[in-house]
């Protein structure tokens, strides 16, 4: 069976700046849920589903949109520019991170309405946390943008619902199980909810993967159909 896709497609002029104002576009959203995801990830929330409950961050309400972003970038642009967003992604969150980090150590002034006490509690996280976020990251997109290729390849560019799933959902199991483990081992979170939380953060973000879908296919579907790509065609920039 021959498993290789079609040559990639190179533009120029006119398209070639709209299909590179596109990629821009997606790796802005990417990075915006991403350091989003880091600053608020400590809050925890309860969303009642007709009597199905999840216990999970508030991180999780931007989380997924990256997973959709690089779906997307990977199937039209290819595997290296999904990776130079994951990796862009990473650069962002630490420069978030250390200016979140020096703000936090400069004493705010007495009539400033947000007091040191109240920033670090809000924005206080420790290294070990941020590490475990930064880790977790790091290991389920790039798992996420290689799965997706493997399954492209597999399917010859064809049922891009088949690889969207395949490749995200397994990919945030492994960032749900990493970031639990590290911040029970911190105690940001007591071990007793490591159980619930990762059964219901998997449940949430399969259905999420699931829910997706509909927005994967409009996306690709649209930059095929405006730059004249074929099935499991890609664009080279």
């Amino acid at each position: 069976m021959n498993l290789t896709l079609p040559d990639a497609k190179i533009l120029s002029g006119r398209d070639r700046d709209l299909a590179l104002g596109g990629f821009l576009v997606l790796a802005g959203l990417f990075v915006a849920c991403l350091v989003t995801c880091n600053l608020v990830f400590r809050k925890f929330f309860t969303w009642d589903m007709g009597g199905l409950a999840f216990e999970q961050s508030v991180g999780l309400l931007a989380y997924p949109l990256t997973f959709l972003v690089t779906d997307v970038i990977s199937e039209v642009y290819g595997k290296k520019k999904a990776n130079m967003v994951v990796v862009s992604g990473l650069v962002a969150s630490l420069v978030t991170l250390t200016m979140v980090t020096m703000a936090g150590g400069v004493t705010s002034a007495g009539w400033s309405p947000v007091s040191d006490a109240e920033f670090d509690h809000v924005f206080g996280q420790t290294g070990l946390a941020v590490g475990a976020s930064m880790a977790a990251y790091l290991v389920a997109q790039f798992i996420d943008v290689r799965f997706f290729h493997f399954w492209k390849r597999r399917t010859q560019g064809r049922h891009l619902w088949l690889r969207n799933n395949l490749s995200t959902i397994p990919s945030q199991i492994l960032d749900t199980a990493t970031v639990l483990g590290l911040l029970c081992v911190v105690g940001e979170i007591e071990w007793p909810r490591f159980g619930t939380l990762m059964v219901n953060g998997v449940l949430f973000k399969t259905l999420v993967a699931a829910l997706d879908t509909p927005l994967v296919y409009l996306a690709v579907g649209a930059l095929r159909r405006r730059f004249g790509l074929g099935p499991g065609q890609e664009l080279e920039l």
